[in-house]
């Protein structure tokens, strides 16, 4: 079992940065794949962005791609969300998942993660 626990959120204009981290606690943190998620208020939870166990691959979604990184520090027990060029579209309370797993596959969706953290909010102003 891991517990997980966002910071980094808060308000910032349009064009600016914010890194998320989400602090893991419990054994064996290399042994999962790790995640970013949001939801916008009215809207479903969406995929961010995932990262492999070592950290050797990441996905993104579309609408980051290009301006968001996904990493990972194993050694702090610790993954991290870069947010770049961000838009009031990216308005949002961000969550990290996690899935232990032996599998390569990096889960886009919302019922492939087991633990959730409780979220952070990232609030873009245009």
């Amino acid at each position: 079992q891991v517990q997980l626990v966002e910071s980094g959120g808060g308000l910032v204009q349009a064009g600016g940065s914010l890194r998320l981290s989400c602090a893991a606690s419990g054994r064996s943190f290399s042994s999962y794949a790790m995640g970013w998620f949001r939801q916008a208020p009215g809207k479903e939870r969406e995929f961010v962005a995932a990262i492999s166990r070592s950290g050797g691959r990441t996905s993104y979604a579309d609408s980051v791609k290009g301006r968001f990184t996904i990493s990972r520090d194993n050694a702090k027990n610790t993954v991290y969300l870069q947010m770049n060029s961000l838009q009031p579209e990216d308005t949002a309370v961000y969550y990290c998942a996690a899935v232990q797993t032996r599998s390569g596959v990096l889960g886009t969706e919302v019922d492939e993660y087991r633990y959730w953290g409780q979220g952070t909010q990232v609030t873009v102003s245009s």
